[in-house]
């Protein structure tokens, strides 16, 4: 598996899992992606890390199950130093959720709104420099914005975050540009205003790559998830939405194996 090293400002660089139930999570992507959970820390800074082979792919932080908060993915974003991508984000009308932190030796972290409502992380990297691998089957192979108010959520990460936004279509029906930088493309924005259902916010969402999707959505349901989309095929690929066995929602993306030396 090829190893990614470098991350550059505003690509999605980590995603890390909220869960109620950490044994239960780490079983289910265990079982489905077979990825290796491992713990680092100690005491209040203890965390859970995901493996995929030797690769870095995710991290998982534990919630009070008794707080009522649902389970959910954070996508984050590369930045060179957080307190000023706050300052910028701040002043381009988002909020505040986390404020800036240090994570031992590993890096820095805030997490934000956009303008448009949907939670973004930002990292720092120190001693984490991020995913280890990506595009891979069992690794993130795509982010995606999903924004009520299209518009305003462009303008916002081209400002903040340098994004070059590419328009993939630009009808009423269907709105949707890739961002990157020198119209390379590492995630999508897509104008979910018209599809969203009532008091369902803007949001990321991350696509896990897989061999077979249908094979895997299946397997996903007989280890206590479900499957909220059914496969579909697309000029893109072939695609499923699923929330896992504590209900997080992530998508499952087919990819090719890659070839071995």
């Amino acid at each position: 598996m090829p190893l990614r090293t470098e991350n550059r400002l505003g690509e999605p660089c980590w995603i890390d899992l909220v869960t109620r139930d950490p044994a239960k999570s780490i079983a289910f992507y265990a079982a489905l992606l077979d990825w290796r959970a491992v713990e680092t820390g100690a005491g209040s800074g203890r965390h859970t890390m995901f493996f995929h082979g030797d690769a870095a792919i995710a991290g998982l932080t534990a919630q009070d199950p008794s707080s009522g908060n649902r389970d959910f993915w954070t996508t984050y974003l590369a930045t060179d130093s957080v307190d000023e991508t706050v300052r910028a984000a701040r002043a381009a009308g988002a909020a505040v959720l986390a404020p800036p932190q240090t994570v031992g030796d590993q890096g820095r972290l805030a997490v934000l709104t956009d303008p448009a409502g949907a939670a973004v992380g930002v990292w720092e990297a120190a001693g984490h420099r991020g995913f280890g691998a990506d595009n891979e089957i069992g690794t993130p192979v795509w982010h995606e914005l999903i924004t009520r108010d299209f518009t305003a959520a462009i303008a916002f990460y081209e400002e903040v975050f340098g994004w070059t936004p590419i328009p993939l279509s630009d009808t009423t029906d269907f709105r949707y540009s890739t961002f990157g930088h020198d119209e390379s493309m590492t995630g999508g924005v897509y104008d979910a205003d018209a599809m969203l259902p009532p008091g369902v916010p803007s949001n990321w969402q991350v696509y896990l790559g897989v061999a077979d999707v249908r094979a895997s959505a299946a397997r996903a349901t007989e280890l206590g998830g479900a499957v909220l989309r059914e496969p579909w095929d697309s000029d893109f690929g072939t695609f499923a939405q699923i929330a896992d066995a504590t209900g997080a929602v992530f998508l499952l993306g087919q990819v090719e194996p890659s070839p071995r030396a």
